[in-house]
């Protein structure tokens, strides 16, 4: 299934995937038609951009410019619920990141499904599998009973749900918590 999964993504489709926190679907985030695909499926708004996944540290490295705390950040918390805000390192497709403010969320989740496609595809633009507005999904059962064949390859597995990630902008002189979650930055 991991193979349909990463022939997909090369293909431009939308994949689903279980990861630490909801049930995702995600594509290429350099293939301009897949993200738009994606935003089309999800019913998302063009003002709220999607983040990157990435299966390791160093994957995430070469997409953004995490140094410095940041990196200290990422060394600590990755694999998991820590997503870093920073500047891209390449152009991605438009609505990944924000273009206007030049920054991109990333983040290494702490599933190993996730992971293993990831290693196979490289990062992927990645949001809740579920309509923009509605309860998000756990399970590649619950995304289906959402999309149907309109995500290509749903890998099987569960994710646990609880909080979002903790959202810190590593951008300026001194990060900053955006959104807290299940890691507790304080006094940082």
């Amino acid at each position: 299934m991991i193979e349909e999964a990463v022939g997909a993504v090369r293909a431009g489709q939308v994949v689903g995937m279980p990861t630490d926190t909801v049930y995702g679907i995600g594509v290429d985030p350099l293939s301009t038609e897949a993200v738009s695909r994606l935003f089309e499926l999800k019913g998302r708004p063009p003002n709220k951009p999607v983040g990157l996944l990435a299966a390791t540290l160093e994957d995430a490295l070469r997409m953004g410019d995490i140094t410095g705390s940041a990196a200290n950040l990422a060394r600590e918390h990755w694999p998991g619920a820590l997503t870093l805000v920073v500047r891209p390192k390449m152009i991605l497709a438009d609505w990944v990141g924000d273009a206007q403010a030049d920054t991109v969320g990333i983040r290494v989740p702490d599933h190993p499904l996730a992971r293993q496609l990831l290693i196979l595809t490289g990062p992927l633009a990645v949001t809740s599998a579920n309509r923009s507005g509605e309860e998000e999904t756990m399970t590649a059962a619950e995304a289906r009973a959402v999309f149907a064949d309109e995500v290509a390859v749903y890998l099987e597995g569960e994710s646990p749900g609880g909080l979002p990630s903790t959202v810190v902008d590593a951008t300026g002189p001194s990060l900053r918590i955006l959104r807290p979650g299940p890691i507790l930055l304080e006094g940082r």
